[in-house]
This record gives structure tokens, C-alpha cells and sequence, in this order.
């Protein structure tokens, strides 16, 4: 299987090749403190060795848990905010066709990470005289959003198939030992899967958080971790500087920051890539935006996006950098046909595939943009598969906790977060933010 390959030579025109390498020691050191839990967060490094160390029995579990639950459901709503549903819809739609034509196919739905009525209302009535089945997946059980939704749709299942046979139609993703959750699991006598304590949501793709929604949509999550395997493997202390792409990538960014490039924009050509970057966003977002420190994730979908923000990124102001993911080959084939009239004036181009017009774009684009004052990190990826998936999340979270550590942030915590719930809280009059309510009123 072919590696992911990464290009940082179009941002030797901004920051000398020196400066990248010259981080060497430092993040060596960092990648050792990973390894051996002594950075800050330490206690959220659960998901570093994860690909290598997943039981197999564990798989074998979610498999079969998997198999169950699409034999009862067509549709299954995976209930989650954040890292608890991000990872796993980024991967769902990153496998999945544009266009399914299979009646019998499984719908994954995902609700939870909003609070429109408008969303959930439509969904209660889109599953009315439809089979369904729910993940519920949160450590706590209380927080809001995931937990609302929950209440809807578990009294919509209790009301369709009755409280025994809904049983069978939930499965819980949640702490081991303690939570609300937890405790009516227990209660209720659900399926459930247990989040681990030393993983924190955006980097728990390859934990049951992930791995079963994956499962559910019918995708193989042995290859995924085989990807991750790899570049877990190829990542570590061990390795050469040179040859570790986590290590340079996280250098390059973070000498594009000293620089003034504040703004990271993730790129693709490939449309399924979407959710991809929006899970990427959460990930270095919620890693490195605190203390007043961080480099802001934005993401691009070209050539859709050359259409309206190719036009800030080429002639706006001069603090982002921009890093492609790049396809190397798409897992179809279609050429362009010859038309007689040859109105559009296309005729030019007949014969090619679609490819090759849509790699000269991404040629030109990179081109165009280094000519703006864009640095550009390229990042290559075969084919778009559960394995190069895998390969594409193990990267990013090791380059993220290595990107944290070098602006001297804890990458794993997120304590800004919070701040909104304690307002919304207030503001709904929760019971113990009395204080708070009266506080937030005057401020009103």
C-alpha cells in the first residue's frame, strides 16, 4: 500500500528550508514526551498507540454488533456532537458513493449536534414508517445537545416498537463506570461500548466512537486501522527527522506561523473530501486555539470554492497558507467525447479523462496561489479508501499534538468550550446557575 506523501517545497520561497529542519531536536523531544506521557495533557495520550494496540476481540465485537443492528434498522441515527460524531461522518462520507441506488441500503443520519427544531422535527417525521435504530454517543449523557435529541428519538423508538424491543435497537457509547448515561444503559439493559478515559473526542476516530457508526455504514475498519497502523509506525521517535512527514509537516506550519500566517486553509479537489476537512478543523481548532496562541483551520472546496474565496486566498491579505489534499488517482474512470458543433470549444480536450483537467486545475491553482504569496504544503494520498483514510487521521493527530507542544499549549484540553454552556445554561435557568442567571440578566 502506497504512503501518504508530503510536499513542502512550495514554502521555500517564503520560509528558508533551514528553519524547518533547525526544530529537529525540539520536536523529537516532543514526539518522545508523547510516547512516554510527560507532555502536558498527558493523560489524554491514549490514542497514540491505539492502532497498534486494539484488541482484536474488540473489532470482532463492533463487527458483529454491527451486523446485528443493520439487520433490524435501514436507517440508524448516530447521535453525537463533536468528536463523538465528526470523525466518523468524515469517514462515512469520504467512502461513501455520491449517488446510491441501492433500496436496501443502510442510512446513516446523524442528529444531536445541533439544536434546530427545525432538524429534528423533519427527522421524527422522515423516520415516522421507517425502521430505525440509535447510537447514542456521549461520555457524560447530559450534554445538551446529544442529550435532547436522545430523549426525542428514544420516546419516538419506544413509541414504534415498545420499551423491550427498543432494547435491542440502542447501543450506547459511553464512559465505563459513571454518567448518566452510563446509568441508564445499565438500566435499561443496552448494548454499549466504552469510550476510553485517556481519548479525547476529536482524536477518538479509532475507538468504538468511530469504528462502529463506520461499521454501521457498511465499510471495512480492519483496513482503517491497518492505515493508521502504518503511519503510526512510521511516525514515532524512532524515525529520521527527514523521513517522518508529522514531524515536517508540524515544523512547517509552525515556522509559517512565526511568520505571520495565521490562517491554515485545507484544500481538496475531491468533493467527498469535505467532512474530511471538517473533522480536521475540530482537530487542530479545539487543539491549538487558547491562550491567545494557534493557527485558525479554514478549509476550501475547489474548484467549487475558486469561484468565490479563490479570489480573497489570491489577492486578500497575506497571512494564511494553504495545504492541499491531494488524490493521486480517483477509483473511477470517464473521458471527455468529441462533439461535432463544438460549441463550448471543448473539443480540445476531448479524449482526456476528467482527471487530468481536474489535476491541471490543482496544478494551476498551487501555481497561481505560490504567485499571490500563498506558501503552499502539498499532502498526497493514493486513493481514497478505509485505508488511506486511516493513514490520514493517524497523521493529522500526531501532527496536531506535535503542533500544540511547539506553541507550548496542552493539545488534548479544551477550555473554552465551555464557556457558551455556562451562558446557555444561565439563560435557560438550569438548576445551580441561579447566581449565573441573575448575573447574565443584567449583562442583557
Amino acid at each position: 500500500m502506497k504512503n501518504i506523501q508530503l510536499d513542502i517545497s512550495n514554502i521555500y520561497p517564503f520560509i528558508e528550508k533551514e528553519k524547518i529542519f533547525k526544530n529537529k531536536d525540539e520536536i523529537i523531544h516532543h514526539i518522545q514526551g508523547i510516547e512516554n506521557k510527560t507532555g502536558k495533557g498527558n493523560e489524554f495520550l491514549g490514542w497514540n498507540n491505539l492502532p497498534s494496540s486494539i484488541n482484536s476481540e474488540d473489532i470482532e465485537d463492533i463487527k458483529n454488533t454491527s451486523d446485528k443492528l443493520r439487520k433490524l434498522a435501514n436507517n440508524i441515527i448516530v447521535i453525537g456532537i463533536g468528536g463523538s460524531y465528526l470523525g466518523a461522518k468524515s469517514v462515512i462520507d469520504a467512502l461513501a458513493p455520491y449517488f446510491d441506488n441501492n433500496d436496501n441500503k443502510i442510512n446513516i443520519l446523524y442528529a444531536g449536534h445541533n439544536i434546530s427544531e427545525d432538524y429534528l422535527s423533519e427527522l421524527l417525521s422522515y423516520i415516522e414508517n421507517k425502521s430505525f435504530a440509535l447510537v447514542i454517543i456521549s461520555k457524560s449523557g447530559t450534554t445538551t445537545e446529544p442529550a435532547l435529541a436522545f430523549r426525542l428519538l428514544r420516546n419516538k423508538l419506544e413509541e414504534k416498537y415498545g420499551k423491550d424491543e427498543s432494547k435491542d435497537r440502542i447501543i450506547a457509547i459511553t464512559d465505563a463506570k459513571k454518567g448518566a448515561l452510563r446509568t441508564l444503559a445499565d438500566k435499561e439493559g443496552y448494548k454499549t461500548f466504552i469510550i476510553p478515559d485517556n481519548i479525547g473526542g476529536r482524536f477518538s476516530v479509532l475507538t468504538p466512537v468511530g469504528l462502529l457508526p463506520i461499521a454501521l455504514a457498511g465499510y471495512d475498519i480492519s483496513k482503517l486501522i491497518s492505515g493508521a497502523l502504518e503511519i503510526e509506525k512510521n511516525t514515532n521517535s524512532k524515525i529520521n527527522f527527514e523521513n517522518n512527514i508529522a514531524a515536517i509537516y508540524a515544523s512547517a506550519r509552525y515556522e509559517l506561523y512565526k511568520s505571520g500566517k495565521k490562517i491554515e486553509i485545507l484544500a481538496n479537489f475531491e468533493p467527498k473530501l469535505k467532512y474530511f476537512a471538517e473533522w480536521w478543523k475540530q482537530l487542530f481548532g479545539e487543539s491549538e486555539g487558547k491562550e491567545g496562541k494557534g493557527i485558525f483551520p479554514s478549509n476550501v472546496n475547489f474548484t467549487t470554492d475558486l469561484h468565490s474565496l479563490g479570489q480573497y486566498i489570491q489577492e486578500g491579505e497575506r497571512n494564511l497558507f494553504e495545504t492541499v489534499l491531494s488524490l493521486n488517482k480517483p477509483n473511477k474512470t470517464l473521458s471527455i467525447p468529441s462533439d461535432n458543433d463544438n460549441l463550448d470549444k471543448l473539443n480540445y480536450l476531448a479524449g482526456k479523462r476528467i482527471n487530468e483537467v481536474n489535476k491541471m486545475a490543482e496544478t494551476g491553482t498551487k501555481l497561481a496561489h505560490i504567485d499571490g504569496s500563498v506558501p503552499n504544503i502539498k499532502i498526497e494520498i493514493n486513493q481514497i479508501s478505509e485505508y488511506s483514510i486511516g493513514q490520514l487521521i493517524y497523521f493529522f493527530e500526531k501532527a496536531c499534538a506535535i503542533s500544540g507542544y511547539l506553541i507550548n499549549v496542552n493539545p488534548f484540553n479544551q477550555p473554552g468550550v465551555e464557556e457558551y454552556k455556562k451562558n446557555m445554561f444561565a439563560l435557560l435557568k438550569k438548576p445551580g446557575f441561579e447566581k449565573e442567571s441573575k448575573e447574565i440578566l443584567k449583562k442583557l
